[in-house]
């Protein structure tokens, strides 16, 4: 099925190549961080201080579901069966939104994504190479005392320590390999979390200045 897809795509010039090349000269920043890393607050400051547009793939699929489109239909159905998404996809709607912004956007921030290799290299393939990989990076005592606190105040049932530590093995043994890939290429910017949102961010804010 995919690579049917695939040349179907590539038969179609006009509006679909043109909104591609908005993408050509972006700057992409793959960020990745472990549950309880501080991620999502780096990436608030970001696009607070340099105009870039946050992408989660969570939030994009819980948007979609709730427009209620036939799309969302049948991600809802696939979800609710416990089942993943596929790639393709999650990549489709992570293009659209990119190219809704492209006009404006100063950059786009790819969060908690890739999780796994064959998603950033199918990332490329579809949309383009990341300018950079931040890796926010806590020690696990770290994010496990996080989310125990989160979890006094949340009440959700998977803030508990048993299951945190299941969550960040996990995370582990999914991120590593990516981290490795695009450490190969030089453009991993390891960032030590476990300081002040103030001082990670002036580390995170290194990185992105050395872009331009």
């Amino acid at each position: 099925m995919g690579s049917g897809c695939s040349r179907r795509s590539n038969s179609k010039t006009g509006p679909a190549k043109e909104n591609s090349d908005k993408l050509k000269n972006s700057k992409i920043i793959f960020v990745v961080g472990g549950p309880g890393s501080g991620k999502g607050t780096q990436c608030e400051k970001i696009v607070h201080q340099y105009g870039y547009t946050h992408l989660s793939t969570g939030d994009l699929l819980r948007a979609e579901v709730s427009s209620g489109s036939e799309r969302g239909k049948h991600l809802s159905a696939i979800m609710e069966k416990g089942e993943l998404v596929p790639l393709d996809t999650v990549l489709d709607m992570l293009k659209e939104a990119m190219i809704a912004k492209a006009d404006t956007s100063k950059g786009y921030l790819i969060d908690g994504y890739p999780r796994e290799v064959k998603q950033g290299e199918e990332f490329e393939k579809k949309i383009g190479p990341p300018s950079l990989l931040l890796y926010i990076d806590a020690g696990s005592d770290t994010m496990v005392k996080r989310l125990l606190k989160r979890g006094e105040t949340s009440g959700r049932a998977d803030d508990n320590e048993a299951t945190i530590k299941k969550r960040l093995e996990t995370y582990y043994k999914a991120t590593e390999p990516v981290i490795a890939m695009y450490e190969g290429r030089g453009i991993v910017r390891k960032i030590n979390a476990e300081g002040s949102v103030d001082d990670v961010f002036k580390q995170v804010s290194t990185a992105l200045d050395a872009l331009k």
